[in-house]
């Protein structure tokens, strides 16, 4: 059984019909990647998942259980945490205060404690800032508070989109290096990246997503393969 599983599913903006069928999975401890244009339905299959959105249609699973019927802030207690595109960290509250925030679903001291250890030695960096304001922190730096403050959550699942935008290189190689190390320790990442070229570098498998539906998956060795592929999304002619 996979660990997350959409079936058939169908998301509305209004009379917009945004998502048309779409099926996936995620197995546990893998990196799956959905790749696509802007406008594709990347980012509203994430917020279907974590019920920022409602699915008008289909089954949304985790380790069998359906998630259509909780809230958002159910979704995360069962395990399955979001981070959205554009970070949306807590501009007025400092690195510490929006951490905290992170662990609402978690309890006991202890696991907040540990938790925040493992934040603190992936991103060094937010130790340092512990008291400086969210809104404040470069670009870099607030998406390693983003990714911290889900992580806080002890995620089953982790949904991360688009986590490269607006930042420089060196970062890009860094918050990809992160994504690596947590799926070794055996968070499952589902993973919506605009640079198809490095999301397959580090996923297991994806998915093509275009207007609404899924048009291609595989193993990401195929996918990088695929001569439409190669030409839509990977910059080879």
């Amino acid at each position: 059984m996979a660990l997350l599983e959409l079936e058939n599913v169908h998301t509305f903006y209004g009379n917009i019909h945004a998502l048309k069928g779409v099926s996936l999975t995620v197995d546990k401890a893998e990196i799956v990647s959905l790749i696509g244009g802007n406008g594709a339905g990347k980012s509203t299959t994430l917020k279907t998942i974590s019920g920022i959105l409602r699915p008008r249609e289909g089954n949304i699973r985790l380790a069998g259980e359906n998630l259509a019927q909780f809230m958002p802030h159910e979704i995360v207690s069962k395990g399955v945490v979001h981070v959205p595109e554009g970070r949306r960290v807590f501009s007025a509250m400092s690195v510490g205060e929006n951490l905290q925030m992170g662990a609402f679903a978690i309890t006991g001291n202890q696991d907040y404690e540990k938790n925040l250890e493992r934040v603190y030695s992936l991103f060094p960096r937010l130790k340092e800032r512990h008291r400086q304001l969210g809104g404040t922190l470069s670009g870099g730096e607030q998406q390693m508070l983003a990714m911290g403050r889900a992580l806080m959550a002890q995620p089953k699942v982790l949904l991360l989109d688009e986590p490269s935008m607006g930042l420089a290189p060196v970062l890009v190689d860094s918050i990809f290096e992160t994504i690596q190390e947590l799926n070794k320790e055996g968070t499952t990442i589902l993973l919506v990246e605009q640079n198809a070229r490095v999301a397959l570098q580090i996923a297991t498998r994806g998915y093509v997503i275009e207007t609404g539906q899924i048009v291609l998956s595989g193993s990401a060795e195929k996918l990088r393969a695929d001569e439409m592929v190669q030409k839509a999304y990977l910059g080879i002619t």
